[in-house]
């Protein structure tokens, strides 16, 4: 019997591989975040698309604007290619029905803008890595892998340790390498939509977290706006942090021509100093292992 699957692996490219798998893992992406992160070109980016596409292995939908017009293509995983990233981690095969659900899900969610904003977020690190050489975004987790037991533990961890599910939601984890440099992250993308006090709560559970898994990392929050980090900044002020936290603004980033991986985060408690994401690596602080070695 023919196996789409088998047929179709030996039409894909190593970047083809990474494209489906963040898709699957990710839900939704542009075709300009796709172009930026993995592409020398937006003209390579479709072209690349529309072949996967009649390949039956991505989907996309184009939202209307609401003054007229239309996005950008949006891309999601189709059925084959659920399949295909299921197969190369040697994973369960995918429901039937995987591709459709995902597909209603983001064209008729509310969130969606949330979504593309945090995978923007990624997808700017990447394309970032893309044109330096010895940068890159190593590791890239969703909000529902994050909350597993486990994710963020090792073999060498205590049984209950392991188990322990976390309560915190980030909208993403990251690892980002720079000269050697390796930055583990949390991002919190936000859209303006939350109190600010719910913003600040939530540095609760990273506490819990860490103080879990014995390992610290940055938690970054990506305001869309310099008044907007001002505000939280002045409600972090007020709470004692036993948690690493820096702050960014999507319009200060963009008027300095910088994306996340510059010279955008300033440190909550300190003297407001914009730093690189690598500058970030003295924050990461993994105490499981030096209870190990003072053992």
């Amino acid at each position: 019997m023919d196996d789409p699957v088998l047929r179709v692996q030996s039409q894909l490219t190593g970047r083809d591989r990474v494209l489906l798998g963040w898709l699957y893992d990710h839900g939704v992406l542009t075709s300009f975040q796709l172009a930026n992160a993995l592409f020398p070109s937006l003209d390579f980016c479709q072209r690349r698309l529309r072949t996967l596409y009649r390949l039956r292995l991505v989907a996309r939908f184009r939202p209307q604007r609401a003054d007229g017009g239309s996005y950008p293509y949006h891309y999601v995983i189709d059925q084959l290619g659920a399949e295909v990233v299921a197969a190369s981690r040697d994973d369960r095969p995918p429901r039937r029905d995987h591709a459709r659900v995902e597909r209603r899900r983001w064209t008729s969610t509310r969130s969606l803008s949330h979504r593309l904003g945090v995978n923007g977020f990624f997808t700017d690190l990447a394309g970032h890595a893309r044109t330096h050489p010895g940068t890159g975004l190593v590791e890239w987790l969703p909000e529902a892998v994050c909350q597993r037991a486990g994710t963020f533990t090792s073999r060498q961890d205590p049984g209950l340790v392991r188990a322990y599910q976390p309560r915190v939601r980030p909208d993403g984890y990251g690892r980002w390498v720079d000269g050697g440099v390796d930055v583990p992250f949390f991002v919190e993308y936000d859209t303006g939509a939350e109190q600010l006090s719910i913003l600040a709560g939530k540095v609760d559970g990273y506490q819990e977290l860490f103080a879990t898994i014995g390992r610290v990392w940055p938690v970054l929050f990506w305001l869309h706006s310099a008044a907007r980090e001002r505000n939280l900044r002045s409600v972090l002020a007020d709470v004692p942090l036993a948690v690493p936290v820096a702050t960014g603004a999507r319009d200060h980033a963009a008027m300095a021509g910088l994306g996340p991986a510059g010279a955008v985060w300033a440190v909550a408690g300190g003297e407001g100093q914009r730093l690189r994401l690598a500058d970030l690596a003295g924050y990461a602080v993994d105490v499981s292992s030096r209870a190990g070695e003072a053992a």
